[in-house]
This record gives C-alpha cells, sequence and structure tokens, in this order.
C-alpha cells in the first residue's frame, strides 16, 4: 500500500483514484489495470483509512469503495464521502449484484456499480467516464449552465426546503446516466427540471427531444417514438427515424408518460432494456444511445395498482425520482418567482414595470394556484398588458383572486415602499445568513449572478453584510 504521505500530496499530470477494499488482491489487480492507463492508484483496506484520505490534501478524481468492509458499512461511508466532496464520482464495488443494492447506492450519489472482481475493460471505462464526469463539473460551476443567468437559460427559481432538494438533485444525478422520473402537478415546472438535467449532463453537446405521450393517439405515438420504414402503411412514402433515433447521444424526455398506452408500454419497456428500437414495418432493429428522463402529473403507483401501467416499466423508469413541490407549498417563494416572471415578461411585451402596490403579494399568496406557476405567469402577463401605469395593483387581477382578498387587499393605493422590495430584501438578508455572508454561494442558492447580486445587494444597502 502506498505510504500515507501521499495523501497529503497533489497530482496535477496524472488522475488520481482512490480504493477502499479490504481484499488486498482485488487492490493489486485494480493497481496493475489503472497504472497501465496512466492512473494514481492510492489504497486503503477499511472504511476509516478511506475516509481519512477523502479528508486529506489529494486532489481525488474518483473513489472505488467496496459495499462490505470490515469496520462499517460501505454505503455509510459513501454518504460520509459524499458529504466531504458532494461532486466526487464514487464507484460502488460488491460481489453481491442486486438491483436493490445499486439502485439504493445510485439513489445516494453513487456514480456508479461495478461487480466484483471487476472486469478490466470495464473499469477503465468507468473511471473514464468518472474522469469526463469531473472535468465537467469543474468547467460547468455545478449547473452554471442549467441554473445560471448569463446563458438565458432556463433556471428553478426560489428558496424553498422543497425547491431546495429538487436543485440538489439535479447536481446529483444530472451528470449521471441514470434514467429519471421527473414527477409534479401539472404547470410546477417538470421541463425546467427535465432540461437541467440534460443542460448538466455528458450528453448536454447532443440533442433533447422531447415527445408528449398524452398528445398523439397511440398508433402516431408509436410510430413517432420507434420511426418507419418506406411502404409500412398508407402514405408511408419514404423512410422516417424515430424520437429515439433523433436523440442518439442525447437524451430523450418522455413526457406524461403514465398516459402511454398499455400496448405501447411493453414497446417501450424492450427499447429501454435492449437499447434498440424496431421501426413500423421494418424487420432489423436499430441501436440506440439515448438517456432517458421522462415526466407525468399522475400518480403511477396507483395506475399500477390498476392494470393501466406496467409495473416492470415503471419500475425501469423510477431508477431515480424527482418531485417538483406544487406552488402552493413553497409559496415563500412568491416574491422571488413573481419578480423573476415580471422581468421576463415585461421584456417579452415591450412593457416596463416598477414594482408591485400595496396588496398585490398579499392577494397573490391567497389563493391556491392550482394552475401552479404556469397560471401565475400567465395571470402576471395579464396584470401586466393591463397596467396603465408602471406599478402593478390588485384590481389588474382576475375577479376570483380579488374576492379571496381583504378590503386591504384589493385597495388600489400604491405604498410609499412597494412591498415587493421589501420582500426581496428579506429573501436576501436570509440567504445571506443561510450562506455565511459568502457572495458567491448566496448567489448560487438565489439563482442569479454575482454581478445581479451585487447589484440588488447595493440597492438595498446590504453591501456591508
Amino acid at each position: 500500500m502506498p505510504h500515507a504521505s501521499l495523501y497529503s500530496q497533489t497530482f496535477p499530470s496524472k488522475p488520481v483514484v482512490l480504493v477502499i477494499d479490504d481484499e488486498p488482491g482485488h487492490r493489486l489487480m485494480i493497481r496493475a489495470v489503472l497504472e497501465d492507463v496512466g492512473w494514481i492508484v492510492l489504497e486503503a483496506a477499511d472504511g476509516q483509512e478511506g475516509l481519512e484520505a477523502c479528508r486529506g490534501k489529494a486532489l481525488l478524481d474518483a473513489v472505488l469503495l467496496d459495499i462490505r468492509l470490515p469496520d462499517r458499512d460501505g454505503i455509510t461511508i459513501l454518504q460520509e464521502i459524499k458529504s466531504l466532496h458532494p461532486r466526487l464520482p464514487v464507484i460502488m464495488l460488491t460481489a453481491f449484484g442486486s438491483v436493490g443494492s445499486a439502485v439504493e447506492a445510485m439513489k445516494l450519489g453513487a456514480f456508479d456499480y461495478l461487480t466484483k472482481p471487476a472486469d478490466n475493460e470495464e473499469l477503465k471505462a468507468v473511471l473514464l467516464k468518472a474522469r469526463d464526469y469531473l472535468g465537467l463539473v469543474r468547467e460547468n460551476q455545478d449547473l452554471r449552465r442549467a441554473l445560471g443567468e448569463e446563458d438565458g437559460s432556463p433556471r428553478l427559481v426560489g428558496q424553498s426546503p422543497g425547491i431546495r432538494r429538487v436543485v440538489e438533485l439535479i447536481h446529483q444525478v444530472g451528470p449521471t446516466e441514470a434514467t429519471v422520473l421527473v414527477l409534479g402537478e401539472s404547470g410546477t415546472g417538470k421541463e425546467l427540471v427535465v432540461k437541467a438535467i440534460h443542460s448538466s449532463s455528458l450528453r448536454h453537446a447532443g440533442p433533447l427531444v422531447e415527445i408528449n405521450c398524452a398528445a398523439l393517439p397511440g398508433e402516431l405515438l408509436e410510430s413517432e417514438l420507434f420511426g418507419y420504414v418506406k411502404g409500412a402503411f398508407t402514405g408511408a412514402v419514404s423512410n422516417k427515424p424515430g424520437r429515439f433515433q433523433l436523440a442518439e447521444k442525447g437524451t430523450l424526455f418522455l413526457d406524461e408518460v403514465g398516459d402511454m398506452p398499455l400496448l405501447l408500454q411493453a414497446k417501450l419497456l424492450r427499447a429501454l432494456q435492449e437499447r434498440t428500437v424496431e421501426p413500423l414495418g421494418g424487420t432489423q432493429t436499430v441501436q440506440v444511445d439515448v438517456r432517458i428522463i421522462a415526466a407525468t402529473h399522475q400518480d403511477l403507483p396507483k395506475l399500477v395498482s390498476s392494470g393501466a401501467f406496467r409495473e416492470d416499466l415503471y419500475f425501469r423508469l423510477n431508477v431515480l425520482e424527482i418531485k417538483l413541490p406544487p406552488l402552493r407549498e413553497r409559496l415563500d417563494d412568491l416574491p422571488l418567482l413573481t419578480r423573476h416572471l415580471l422581468h421576463k415578461l415585461s421584456l417579452k411585451n415591450h412593457k416596463p414595470f416598477r414594482g408591485v402596490g400595496s396588496g398585490f403579494l398579499e392577494t397573490l399568496t391567497a389563493y391556491r394556484w392550482p394552475g401552479n406557476v404556469r397560471e401565475l405567469e400567465n395571470v402576471l402577463e395579464r396584470a401586466l398588458i393591463l397596467a396603465r401605469s408602471d406599478m402593478l395593483t390588485p384590481d389588474l387581477l382576475p375577479d376570483h383572486f380579488r374576492e379571496i382578498g381583504s378590503e386591504q387587499n384589493r385597495s388600489e393605493k400604491v405604498a410609499d415602499e412597494p412591498s415587493f422590495d421589501t420582500a426581496e430584501r428579506q429573501v436576501l438578508v436570509g440567504a445571506l445568513e443561510a450562506h455565511g455572508g459568502h457572495r458567491g454561494k448566496t448567489a448560487q442558492a438565489l439563482g442569479v449572478s454575482r454581478r445581479t447580486l451585487q447589484y440588488k445587494l447595493h440597492k438595498h444597502g446590504l453591501t456591508s453584510r
């Protein structure tokens, strides 16, 4: 085993992997394979020694972790490593290759899973993928492209615990190859989550291809998914690739997958299992290389129980689950969401706005939002278009909004200091305190650039914090 002082060294020119395994022979085999392709291999014989190595100064590029160790459970060690280095790829090693333990490890943040003794070529391929992943993480500043402001990409807005958890899961699952199931009511932002996952993946340069399974009848959905060959049916005058083929080297987004007809579910399951598709009218299968992300507003376990959705397909899709909370469960995000949407809508409609008047936010907060963020955007766009000044007041809201508010909320009087600014200041103060005054972490948590954060701090007199 290498001397412990290696743990305090850095290796700028070569990638470094830490092998935590209690079997000396297996560690020796891994060392021989990986050193031959340019890796520096550090070793630890138990969990405690492995954690000490992770706390050292060595810049690790990956960890190979045995799921069963003499002193501690490998799953526990995985969790501790992820708490120390959230982005560090950890590949689990096991002689017990059950799907259950693999899924559990993946849900806890494992990068991949290998069965002992590891196949040499598979071992090298997984480590190469891990190194590419870590390079992507370092290059892209942990989802900056997907959640930042600079390039206009769609982003999730909010500071509520539910949204923070969603962003955390996107960080974990984005750069992996895992199939993801996104759940949430209509209008909660499932498509934004899918785009963020794709943008943060190793497939970001490839296409993101979407198909709405509820928008097409069964036969048309089948031809759109799998394509068809010339002569497959009347009107098929030439070959046409399906969405699986169009998403090659990228991501296929199956929206509203819960609405897919039962007969078509069987063909989808085969495609996911075998990574091949057979076009309509064809006699040969076509290999496909795609990542699958599915989404639905439906209760899939309930559909499984009723026989409307295949149980095996449900488990195939539900490797990792991200559940978006409805807007009514994160009303603390309403001030941030409202300002973000109004800025976007004012640019779209060429209508400037300065703020919101007394009672406007209070009226929005009192509403239940059955249509979630999509409904909020529609309501705000209506108010912005109808406004005769650069201030938005409660009288611009639909009648059913004004009916639920108090007389004070329905008042057309504009406050001297808009309540929106007060709410924004409170959000800024809370975010700064939560991140110890660190400007970079605060900006990332709020989903804004550092320049935007600096402007807002200056605006609210918070630059000294």
